[in-house]
């Protein structure tokens, strides 16, 4: 992470004021209400306001209990619900600083904690510490997003489980040093599983995950597909076009097929599910291809193998009234 002035002076910067949850999220409608801190002044690491963005009243009430109370929130959810989105949009309301880590099978132990380079100072070369992520996160009013949490690999995920003990500190053997978070230091983390690794057979790469571990995140919440009214807004705000008069209907006959697929999939009958973003691939493919058919086929069809395109060709027929061309695949 670079140290620039900007970033550097995130070190003294404070939430200065505290604002109800109710009142900043009115549209959740939360059965209980609490005063979060909040930032006025506005550093480079606050994601910026999405207005289109839907938020889950009991995803947002769990993460700013996170942010309020400092506890440990994991976010876990099926692909393509926006978890870590939920996360930086619940951050950028509040106005906190926020880094997204993805700890996919390149991030390392130095990556993390920080290790030995080679400068040049005076004309000679001087090998410095360089602070990995984790350590300067640390030191600064930061919520810390891990994301793909459960691909961790274990050296990564045991660096990780220091800073999830009640104090949080971290100890740097290489430096013989004890790092104290900082008093707004926030930890967040998205999963596909529950650190069950690849049960179903749809999330390969992802590990199980040692129980101590797990039992040591305060908060788990689960965030599910929206109900088709609010993802429809999300779709209709994403692809203005939908809300032409003479397209009026087919936002909504997108998601009733995407949730045909999703209760297909739980049923076992497909191995794949049309997420939200899938939905919103298809629409924009649509603005660019003019056909609605050929915009499918490419943001999804394409994905399945042919006896789950025959099963897919029946939704597609029963939401647009309209047959998918399914070519079988040749035996060449």
């Amino acid at each position: 992470m670079p140290n620039t002035p900007e970033l550097a002076e995130l070190m003294t910067l404070q939430p200065d004021t505290s604002l109800s949850a109710k009142a900043l999220f009115p549209e959740c409608h939360f059965k209980c209400d609490f005063d979060v801190p909040h930032f006025s002044e506005h550093s480079d690491l606050v994601p910026a306001v999405d207005p289109n963005y839907q938020l889950d009243a009991d995803t947002t009430i769990a993460l700013l209990a996170g942010f309020r109370f400092n506890r440990r929130v994991l976010l876990q959810g099926m692909h393509g619900t926006g978890k870590s989105t939920h996360i930086e949009q619940v951050a950028a309301r509040l106005n906190w600083p926020c880094l997204r880590i993805n700890l996919d099978g390149q991030i390392t132990r130095m990556d993390l904690l920080g290790k030995d380079i080679i400068t040049i100072k005076d004309g000679k070369q001087v090998t410095d510490f360089q602070l990995g992520l984790i350590p300067w996160a640390l030191q600064r009013p930061v919520a810390l997003v891990l994301d793909e949490y459960d691909a961790g690999r274990p050296d990564v995920m045991f660096v990780i489980q220091r800073m999830l003990e009640r104090e949080g500190r971290l100890t740097l053997l290489d430096q013989n040093r004890v790092i104290e978070p900082h008093p707004y230091f926030r930890i967040f983390a998205t999963s596909n599983t529950v650190g069950l690794g690849n049960w179903n057979n749809i999330y390969h790469g992802t590990q199980l995950l040692n129980q101590g571990q797990m039992d040591r995140w305060d908060i788990v919440a689960a965030l599910n597909y929206l109900e088709p009214q609010a993802e429809e807004r999300i779709i209709k705000a994403k692809v203005p076009l939908l809300n032409a008069p003479e397209h009026a209907a087919i936002a909504g006959q997108m998601i009733a097929l995407a949730n045909l697929t999703r209760k297909g999939f739980a049923a076992g009958d497909l191995s794949t599910l049309m997420s939200t973003r899938t939905v919103i691939t298809w629409a924009e493919n649509w603005t660019i291809f003019g056909d609605l058919e050929t915009a499918f086929r490419l943001a999804f069809l394409n994905k399945c193998d042919f006896e789950e395109k025959l099963l897919i060709g029946e939704y597609y027929q029963r939401c647009f009234n309209s047959a998918l061309s399914i070519t079988a695949p040749s035996s060449d």
